[in-house]
């Protein structure tokens, strides 16, 4: 992997994996609803309610939204009582929530969905924990392939788009929270046997007070970094949520055909998961490659490149009528950029703000994961109103597009300023 040589000798390894594990694991459950989202849709209808396209957004959005609040939180925690505590009373949370699901089984309502959505956030907030508990512990010129391999725990919703469909299938999709359950309690054990927060002579702690959150609105800089991320992470978790629930719509029959063609496998629904799957975990195993691409070349010229590959492939999707082959190909690449994008921009973050990086991670963190519930609504709104997702898809690049204008009004003054004591390249 691009820069993991670099790392040889330096900070500490057993955190660095455990903060992957945990936020790999965390991010499977934080998003488990999107592969089960047909079959939950099914199971409901199955008891008279009906799903609407905005209703099935709206479950979706509901992990993503309580996440996005909660990172702000964790993030104060961190400061306060260290990243491990943090972590292991979120984690906690999480798995009481989902043993609470295996408890109602499918008898269980769409609110009671919602209120399980709740919970769920705590597994998303792990993205304001993991990322710092490893970047402390590592030099500024290592930031953006360290937090690029912290942060590839987005890798876990590919697990949950490989397994879960198939588990729902053979023993129903309750059987997931439970298999969920199990697997985050062993990684429950595993965190706390093998993470270490960094000593005082690697990082010294700031614990944090309501007016450091304060301080940190005020700056300008905080807002462009909320825009960028708003742009990378908030596409790519939308789409990653939304992904089953689109090809479903879009190309049931030509899946259903190469399920049973190819794979020998005649559930739609687990082929859907198997092609969402593979479209996300570009995005997930690339999000290292663009924090050491940014690491070498900066940045601002790496976002540069990835913002713009994502317009112009989203406007491909949206106005060229594809085959179901390319389609897949183009979205397998709109992944991909937007996961380098992710890396990249915390290749920047540490470097900007080093004393406050857990509120830092935190307040980013939240701004793109209410970009994330942003696409959702978008997607859902587009083909309830319009019957298509051209709409949806044109705003993503218009998001796009500005992040690029936004990049281009700051460029200057960041290289001028900050970027010439960071120690690393911006």
């Amino acid at each position: 992997m691009i820069g993991i040589k670099r790392l040889k000798g330096e900070g500490s390894p057993s955190t660095l994996f455990a903060a992957f594990l945990y936020f790999d694991f965390s991010f499977m459950v934080w998003t488990i609803l999107a592969p089960l989202a047909t079959e939950i849709t099914d199971s409901l209808a199955n008891y008279g309610f009906l799903m609407t396209s905005s209703e099935t957004a709206t479950l979706l959005s509901v992990p993503i939204l309580v996440g996005s609040l909660l990172r702000v939180v964790l993030g104060f925690f961190v400061g306060k009582i260290g990243a491990k505590k943090t972590a292991l009373g979120a984690q906690a949370i999480v798995i009481l929530t989902l043993f609470y699901v295996t408890s109602f089984g499918e008898h269980i309502s769409y609110d009671e969905l919602l209120f399980v959505g709740v919970g769920l956030g705590f597994a998303g907030a792990s993205f304001a924990v993991a990322l710092p508990q490893a970047g402390q512990w590592y030099p500024p010129r290592l930031q953006g392939v360290v937090l690029g391999i912290a942060g590839i725990g987005n890798l876990g919703v590919v697990v949950g788009f490989l397994f879960a469909p198939k588990i729902a299938e053979i023993w129903g999709w309750k059987s997931v929270f439970f298999v969920a359950a199990v697997l985050s309690l062993l990684v429950f054990i595993v965190y706390v046997l093998m993470a270490k927060d960094a000593p005082k002579e690697v990082y010294v702690p700031r614990p944090k007070n309501l007016s450091d959150y304060v301080r940190l609105l005020k700056d300008r800089d905080t807002w462009w970094f909320n825009l960028f991320y708003a742009v990378s992470f908030g596409a790519f978790v939308g789409f990653a949520m939304y992904m089953k629930v689109y090809l479903m719509a879009m190309y049931a029959a030509e899946m259903a055909v190469f399920g049973v063609e190819v794979l020998g496998e005649g559930n739609i629904h687990v082929v859907a998961g198997y092609f969402a799957a593979f479209c996300i975990m570009a995005g997930a195993l690339l999000r290292p490659v663009g924090g050491a691409i940014a690491d070498r070349i900066g940045g601002i010229k790496s976002l540069y490149i990835f913002f713009t590959s994502v317009a112009v492939l989203i406007f491909i999707n949206a106005f060229i009528g594809l085959s179901f082959e390319f389609a897949i190909f183009i979205m397998l690449l709109i992944m991909a950029n937007l996961g380098m994008a992710n890396g990249a921009l915390f290749q920047l973050v540490p470097q900007r703000f080093s004393k406050d990086i857990g509120i830092m991670t935190g307040i980013i963190g939240a701004a793109g994961a209410l970009g994330g519930v942003g696409i959702l609504m978008i997607l859902g709104a587009s083909t309830l109103m319009f019957g298509d997702y051209t709409i949806g898809f044109m705003f993503i690049a218009a998001n796009a597009l500005i992040a690029i204008a936004g990049l281009s009004l700051v460029k200057s003054r960041w290289r001028t300023t900050w970027g010439v004591k960071s120690g690393g390249i911006i």
